[in-house]
């Protein structure tokens, strides 16, 4: 394994005798350095490559006491690279000027004229500490990069073609990983079971507990032949693990396409609406209560007959909920309005149509994660 290249520090002061003695100093500690005479240098010299430190006088030209051109820089090298370790310098400088720059990111403060091995041992425990934080980042970032694709994987990629079955999907998670469920899988018997559900809470703990939940209906409906039995099992799973403190909305349903019916259970999701051809609806409401609650929980199914030209639209509260920043929301009635104009569409349209309907209303960001279903029947 290749050794570790030199650290690289840049250092930054006004003063051409300061730069040359510092320069000298930490050359010969086996530190590559690089000097800026100016702010405006600074910026480039951080834009141009990646350092280890940097070295940074807190008095310039338009300001040669207060140190307050140099804390204005070191807040905003601070804010593009947090994890750049900043230590500055000042012959001016006490304890005000001290605190504050420690304040907008310097991990240390030193006094000219400064003890060259102070100095020198200051930096090395700094860039050891700054090159183990970039470690640490660029490992968690891969990780998190990892974790997100090992989560789309779970969800369909492509969703399976149907006999009679027009179906379109889209999946947004609020933060970088999400809590949505969606799943649409065939079964031996020529039926398909669909499911969509909606894991409390957001981000990384939400997101393994959707994994779970997913894996489980996959399990369950391999065993199990009605939908209030997979979802009893499901909720009796959840339930074990109390201390998980999480429930999940869930809505499962089984379609065979022969005799168009469609089997269902409602877990306490947001209801899924069919909208039929000629605009009236008819919302899938019957099942029970959220799962992981209470183990002893039943719950019940009901049946639907599907006829050419029904959409059946799934949402989770994404999307119903998306806020305007006053209070408002989106709503069902905004949502049934976008399917009764866009009744007629197929499903990506009408999935696309509802997405961006929510998304502009909540001014292009939503809070919590958004999931869109639809089957279209033909």
């Amino acid at each position: 394994m290749p050794p570790d290249p030199a650290p690289r520090v840049l250092v930054a002061d006004d003063q051409t005798d300061i730069l040359v003695a510092l320069r000298l100093l930490l050359r010969k500690t086996g530190l590559e350095v690089d000097d800026a005479a100016s702010v405006q240098e600074v910026r480039t010299r951080l834009g141009a490559r990646e350092y280890d430190l940097l070295l940074m006088d807190l008095n310039y030209a338009r300001d040669t006491t207060s140190g307050a051109e140099g804390l204005e820089l070191l807040a905003e090298v601070h804010a593009k690279d947090p994890l750049l370790p900043v230590l500055v310098m000042t012959g001016w400088g006490g304890i005000d000027t001290a605190v504050e720059a420690m304040r907008r990111g310097a991990c240390g403060f030193v006094h000219k004229p400064w003890d060259n091995d102070a100095l020198t041992a200051a930096i090395r425990r700094e860039v050891d500490h700054g090159r183990a934080l970039r470690s640490s980042e660029r490992r968690a970032a891969r990780e998190q990069e990892e974790a997100q694709a090992i989560q789309r994987t779970l969800l369909p990629a492509e969703l399976p073609e149907l006999p009679g079955c027009d179906i379109a999907a889209r999946w947004s998670p609020a933060s970088l990983f999400g809590g949505d469920l969606y799943d649409l899988t065939p079964l031996d018997d020529g039926r398909f079971a669909i499911s969509i559900g909606d894991v409390c809470g957001k981000g990384l703990p939400a997101a393994l507990l959707m994994a779970n939940v997913q894996a489980s209906v996959r399990a369950f409906t391999v065993v199990e032949r009605s939908p209030c039995a997979v979802v009893a099992r499901l909720n009796r799973e959840l339930s074990r693990h109390a201390t998980l403190r999480r429930f999940v909305t869930f809505f499962f349903g089984i379609y065979d396409p022969p005799t168009r019916r469609f089997v269902y259970s409602n877990a306490g999701h947001h209801p899924p609406t069919i909208v039929h051809a000629d605009g009236s609806m008819t919302r899938l409401e019957i099942g029970g209560t959220v799962l992981g609650a209470f183990d002893s929980s039943r719950f019940d199914d009901d049946a639907v007959d599907l006829t050419t030209g029904d959409r059946v639209v799934f949402v989770t509260d994404g999307i119903t909920e998306a806020g305007a920043g006053d209070d408002r929301q989106f709503g069902d009635e905004m949502l049934f309005d976008i399917m009764h104009r866009e009744r007629a569409s197929a499903a990506r349209p009408l999935v696309d149509a509802i997405f961006e309907a929510a998304a502009g209303f909540a001014g292009g960001t939503f809070e919590d994660d958004t999931t869109i279903l639809v089957m279209s029947i033909r």
